[in-house]
């Protein structure tokens, strides 16, 4: 029998996680990673040359079914760019499924079970996953108007403390000579006139990173964190009765601090991934099954 490939895409907004799955030899795949596609900010015309430059060279075009999950994919409308471009670059696949993140991460953490699903990478979302689909969100304002605790709202917020003397002396004279010459013009030419300023803000948050044991990023962390458990997860009425997962390199990387925010509020923490990549490769293999 010849293979079958199935393509599993996780994208946000900084990069895409990538997945072969060979269906004959269940469990094998071939993993990859390209830079982020986001048809809010990108047309067709945009994506393809990613796709054929970063993916088509390592994965090869022989695919017969994509699952795309990818930030900005919130309908069929919106997901219209990556879509097409998926289909112009294999044109092979008889089956083109381009879903929301939010998706994704729900069938990636949870399965085929209930529960709450949170992203904190670059941006931020959730959602209440009933073990088939998504019943509930609280909806993502995102970049400029939410995305409290992801990557982009931490590295926006010290910046905002840095440019308004803010930061604590040691951290101030450790960000000078980590960012020399950044100022005010510097950082709105970013915020305003240059394409993903959630991407440049969040580049930041390497030095929240590196001084995480200091109070003052403590604090910062332990605020956005909590944040965006008032404003997302506790708004779900049912948000104590099932475990709160999360993905995102934002909630890996921090996950002792986010577990004990979650604590605090009286919630019960489930599963926290770098990527639901994996999680989704079970999803799909599970659903080939008789």
């Amino acid at each position: 029998m010849a293979s079958k490939y199935i393509l599993i895409a996780d994208s946000g907004s900084t990069k895409t996680d990538w997945a072969r799955i060979d269906v004959q030899i269940a469990g094998d795949y071939l993993p990859m990673q390209s830079a982020g596609i986001n048809p809010f900010y990108q047309t067709t015309e945009e994506i393809i040359p990613v796709l054929q430059k970063e993916v088509l060279p390592a994965i090869g075009d022989d695919i017969q079914e994509i699952h795309f999950y990818g930030a900005g994919c919130a309908n069929e409308q919106s997901s219209l760019p990556v879509t097409n471009a998926l289909k112009h670059c294999f044109p092979s696949a008889d089956i083109v499924e381009v879903a929301s993140d939010m998706l994704g991460a729900a069938r990636g953490l949870c399965g085929h079970e209930p529960g709450l699903a949170c992203i904190l990478g670059t941006g931020a979302n959730n959602a209440f996953f009933d073990g088939i689909r998504i019943t509930h969100s609280i909806g993502s304002l995102g970049f400029w108007l939410g995305d409290e605790g992801s990557g982009s709202y931490l590295g926006k917020t010290l910046v905002v403390h840095y440019l308004q003397n803010e930061l604590p002396p040691d951290l101030h004279e450790s960000f000078v000579n980590q960012y020399p010459g950044l100022d005010r013009l510097t950082v709105l030419d970013h915020a305003y006139k240059k394409p993903y300023p959630n991407r440049y803000f969040a580049s930041y948050s390497k030095f929240i990173a590196e001084n995480r044991t200091h109070e003052f990023m403590q604090a910062l962390l332990r605020n956005a964190f909590g944040l965006f458990v008032k404003k997302y997860v506790l708004k779900h009425t049912n948000a104590a009765r099932h475990p709160v997962h999360f993905t995102g390199s934002i909630a890996y990387y921090y996950q002792d601090i986010l577990r004990m925010v979650l604590e605090n509020n009286g919630l019960k923490t489930g599963r926290i991934l770098k990527s639901p990549l994996e999680g989704l490769i079970d999803y799909h293999l599970t659903n080939l099954k008789p």
